[in-house]
């Protein structure tokens, strides 16, 4: 018994100090679009659209930094009609976001079996882009079949910055390969319009939850 007990206290022991090893360097990055329509509330559409190609480099065993570039769009689409009479109003928003984004991080990992690692990053995500509003109206006469147009366009650029900390899950499938996921954040983030007296918006993100899942795949330059 005193063996056996001896056996799996060395091959817990010999587990949980599996390491990444200093100097590996990895690839890694995410895709992510979503698509909601919502006909019952003014026949609202929202996409997102973010794809951030992600490289590390392990500083220390099991401690790396990296960087993410890539680019986001996020699109709400509301079309509202109004009917007076014979006349009917019918305007239709276009609330555009697109970015260029930049995020240093740096993430720790510890090893909960072989192959399988629990990791927290620190992030600091950046975007920089436009704010794009664009409103139709048009109004038609419905007895005499007249339709008149109107368009209204704005631009604005705005730039955010966050402090993001995310727990998360990384499961090597080979030397080379590993799947990784994080399970929500906790962080800030302050958001601005580059237009005069615009005030900042900020946003305070803390919690756990499945809405915030992301997965990636990793490539590991393992030596």
């Amino acid at each position: 018994m005193k063996k056996v007990l001896l056996a799996g206290a060395v091959a817990l022991f010999g587990l949980s100090n599996a390491q990444i090893a200093k100097g590996t360097v990895y690839l890694s990055g995410q895709v992510n679009y979503s698509s909601i329509d919502n006909r019952e509330n003014n026949d609202a559409k929202t996409e997102n659209l973010r794809i951030i190609p992600t490289a590390g480099f392990f500083v220390g065993n099991n401690v790396a930094v990296g960087l993410g570039v890539g680019y986001k769009q996020s699109t709400d689409k509301v079309t509202l009609t109004q009917l007076s009479g014979p006349y009917t109003l019918t305007t239709v928003g276009k609330y555009t976001e697109d970015a260029v984004v930049v995020a240093p991080f740096v993430r720790k990992y510890w090893t909960i079996v072989d192959k399988l690692y629990i990791f927290g990053q620190l992030e600091v995500p950046m975007e920089f882009g436009n704010y794009k509003t664009e409103t139709t109206r048009t109004f038609t006469d419905n007895v005499n079949n007249g339709v008149a147009n109107q368009s209204i366009s704005t631009k604005t650029k705005y730039t955010s910055v966050g402090v993001n900390i995310k727990p998360g899950l990384d499961y090597f499938l080979n030397k080379n390969w590993s799947i990784e996921a994080t399970i929500g954040e906790f962080g800030f983030n302050t958001y601005k319009l580059d237009v005069d007296g615009a005030d900042n918006r900020n946003d305070y993100r803390f919690g756990l939850n499945l809405s915030s899942v992301t997965f990636g795949v990793k490539y590991v330059f393992a030596k």
